[in-house]
């Protein structure tokens, strides 16, 4: 809910003030101080608003997911880089249901950005490969499910792919 550098100046204020509380003799305010000024830095490096749209993604509300993603202005602002390729990455699944050209547009801003987890930038790049599948461009398709394969350790996209590569075969 508050710009990344406010988050860095309330930390450090909060910081600033448990310093002065220990100084005071009143350890357990300092204590509880620099535990408070914990959670402002942990907001920073995970967004709150990105975190409760992926709960309503993963509850299938895009309404819902698309309302707090909404809340975002400026992305490159009020966000870190990560988290901006998340932004991105979430409105690319969001949209990818309805319009391909802007979905395609969000997901490769995302991986330009970069994801913090491979599973996610694999299937930021097998829902690339489908696009490009739909828009019969073969080469691109095959390159960026190659990309998947290596990505995806865990073999969790395996059937995904592989009805992918059927669906190039028929290009």
């Amino acid at each position: 809910m508050f710009n990344k550098n406010i988050k860095l100046v309330i930390t450090a204020l909060l910081i600033g003030v448990a310093v002065w509380q220990f100084t005071e003799s009143n350890i357990g305010n300092g204590i509880f101080l620099i535990l408070l000024s914990l959670i402002f830095v942990l907001l920073y490096f995970k967004n709150e608003i990105i975190i409760l749209a992926f709960f309503k993604l993963r509850k299938q509300d895009f309404d819902g997911a698309k309302k707090w993603l909404d809340k975002i202005k400026d992305p490159h602002a009020a966000l870190v880089q990560k988290q901006e390729g998340y932004y991105y990455y979430l409105n690319g699944l969001m949209l990818s249901q309805t319009n391909l050209n802007q979905a395609e547009k969000h997901l490769k801003k995302a991986v330009e950005l970069g994801l913090n987890m491979d599973q996610d930038l694999a299937m930021a790049k097998l829902n690339l490969a489908g696009i490009a599948i739909s828009k019969r461009r073969k080469i691109e398709a095959t390159a960026l499910l190659a990309d998947v394969k290596k990505l995806d350790k865990q073999n969790m996209l395996k059937d995904q792919v592989a009805m992918m590569k059927q669906n190039l075969k028929r290009i």
